[in-house]
């Protein structure tokens, strides 16, 4: 009886998480990014931070923070997802998330809600709810991403999880690779289709909210840019099997539309 009772959380407290964050010039909001990940309750994270080169006071908070940062690295990249992709390398842990420079952990205690839900061995993903807030002042929210139950042919419409939400078990990255640096800002949706639509890799909805996220993302900066974002969207859709690209492709911002218009939360 004993041992069936204490299994489980001896399996929880040997976990451990990484979770990546590729820094360059983030000196703006860095610290609140770092004291995030400091305050989880759960407590056998491995922060790793991958820096890009940094030419102003990035290190420096890197440098304050270092005995809470378990690896750095400061050099030149290739991009954000270059960066992720090193921090991948570099990680131990047994699930691996990414935590941008500019984004918070919502709760002390989402990390170890995360863990809690890989206990379950049958799942290899998790993501859960975000929301967009503004730079200066993030209790006003500017823009809800729900979650929803995972199902595989919502891909046909153009869903996805939130990525800053998005949490795998790190041996998969060594079945089904890293991230394709060349589709820029499309690289996590094609990385997402790939693992949960190309490779039916199972994944579980967390109804919580995991991740701030600072407004200004690089895809959504300009019509322009949203439409180049679209392109890639429709080359990763193509390379993962997705039926019809095209029109799914055209869908996929449209179906977001209603997370501008929500006045109040209902999770």
């Amino acid at each position: 009886m004993d041992e069936l009772t204490f299994a489980p959380d001896f399996a929880y407290r040997e976990m451990k998480v990484s979770i990546i964050t590729a820094t360059y010039n983030s000196a703006r909001f860095l610290e609140d990014c770092i004291q995030s990940v400091r305050k989880q309750t759960f407590l056998n994270i491995e922060h790793i931070v991958v820096d890009g080169k940094s030419t102003d006071a990035t290190l420096s908070i890197i440098h304050k923070h270092r005995n809470h940062i378990a690896k750095w690295i400061s050099e030149t990249d290739r991009g954000i997802y270059d960066a992720i992709n090193k921090g991948i390398e570099m990680a131990t842990g047994d699930i691996i998330g990414v935590l941008n420079s500019d984004d918070m952990l919502d709760s002390s205690n989402v990390i170890e809600e995360i863990v809690k839900a890989f206990e379950n061995k049958a799942v290899d993903a998790i993501y859960g709810d975000l929301d967009y807030v503004a730079a200066e002042d993030t209790s006003k929210i500017i823009r809800i991403w729900k979650g929803r139950p995972y199902k595989r042919n919502r891909f046909h419409y153009g869903w996805m999880p939130a990525h800053p939400t998005f949490y795998i078990r790190r041996s998969l990255t060594e079945k089904f690779g890293l991230y394709e640096n060349h589709y820029f800002t499309a690289a996590d949706y094609e990385f997402m289709a790939r693992y949960l639509y190309k490779n039916k890799v199972n994944a579980t909805y967390l109804p919580m909210l995991i991740v701030k996220m600072r407004m200004g993302g690089e895809s959504n900066k300009s019509l322009r840019q949203r439409f180049r974002a679209n392109r890639r969207d429709y080359l990763a859709m193509k390379v993962n099997q997705i039926p019809f690209a095209f029109l799914v492709s055209i869908l996929k911002p449209l179906i977001k539309l209603h997370q501008f218009t929500r006045n109040s939360r209902n999770r």
